[in-house]
């Protein structure tokens, strides 16, 4: 398979943090370290099940500096028959799962005069790494959580064991655009901002950011491709004719892997472009944050593991 390097581990311990969250702590299945990561950084995790195989990108949530485990948390998707479906219902004490070297493309901007960070539900766990690290330099913290009511003492107690920054967590939706609106026009020079959570929830404070004069380097954003799902169409291979069906409830990388095409990858998220296919027919529904808005508009391009086909059918340059 044509994606980063992986690594035998076996599952050590599995903790409920919330009803459908669950904490999974990772160990080498051969004894020994695990590689050396920064604060932000993912693995992907490979789950085979009987006759399919998931693919799936997970914050680590310990300090950079821990190498005899990794922590992994893992939210059940109400109806999912994927990744997170089968962590919750086959993974336990002793199994054995290959993931990938630590990759990130969310780091921490380490000049920044000041950090505000704003996640949506799981979305809290790019920033569970990187919390810690930010107070041992005293850094300038702000996190803002919004979450179900059911999960917010669980979230907080997470957040405040890692920082001594302020923390607000909302179990509200109404006046959220309105509530970060005023966050972000009251921040100093220098400031960065971090999104990660529900792509509503990364969509809307991006427009904010924009329409205030944020600059684009000053802005950092994580998706884990959530909403990869959608209505079925069939992929065109123009370089062999051949045609791959991808279903309502997989994403066309998910597709293309299953029908034995060596497809490149990496987050699995639509955030890196590792993935990026020239598109020579059809219409893509973007759902990436990799390519500019002027970008998607050529619909010349589409990033597999989280943008699918507007029509039935869409033909790929592989």
């Amino acid at each position: 398979m044509n994606g980063p390097k992986t690594i035998p581990v076996r599952v050590a311990q599995v903790e409920p943090v919330t009803d459908d969250v669950r904490r999974f702590t990772l160990v080498p299945a051969e004894g020994g370290h695990l590689p050396a990561y920064s604060a932000g950084s993912h693995v992907i995790v490979t789950m085979r099940g009987e006759s399919r195989v998931w693919r799936n990108a997970y914050s680590l949530t310990t300090p950079s500096g821990v190498r005899d485990a990794y922590q992994i948390m893992v939210r059940r998707v109400p109806a999912s028959r994927g990744g997170s479906a089968f962590m919750h219902s086959s993974v336990s004490e002793g199994t054995r799962l290959d993931i990938s070297v630590p990759s990130n493309f969310f780091p921490l901007a380490r000049r920044g005069g000041k950090h505000v960070m704003i996640a949506g539900g799981i979305g809290i766990t790019p920033f569970l790494s990187m919390l810690p690290e930010l107070a041992h330099v005293r850094a300038r913290v702000e996190m803002h959580v919004c979450c179900r009511p059911e999960d917010a003492d669980a979230f907080t107690d997470l957040i405040a064991s890692r920082t001594t920054g302020g923390v607000a967590v909302y179990v509200e939706v109404a006046g959220a655009q309105e509530r970060f609106g005023a966050l972000l026009a009251d921040q100093p020079a220098g400031t960065h901002l971090y999104t990660c959570g529900p792509a509503g929830l990364m969509e809307g404070v991006a427009e904010t950011a924009r329409a205030l004069g944020w600059p684009e380097s000053h802005f950092h954003q994580e998706s884990f491709g959530g909403a990869s799902h959608g209505e079925p169409f069939t992929a065109v291979l123009a370089k062999s004719g051949r045609e791959v069906e991808v279903t309502g409830d997989q994403s066309l990388l998910e597709a293309l892997e299953g029908a034995g095409v060596d497809a490149p990858y990496m987050c699995r998220g639509g955030a890196c472009g590792t993935c990026a296919l020239e598109v020579l027919e059809g219409v893509p529904e973007h759902r990436d944050f990799f390519q500019s808005a002027a970008e998607r508009a050529t619909n010349c391009t589409v990033l597999p593991c989280v943008s699918r086909a507007r029509g039935a059918r869409i033909v790929l340059n592989i």
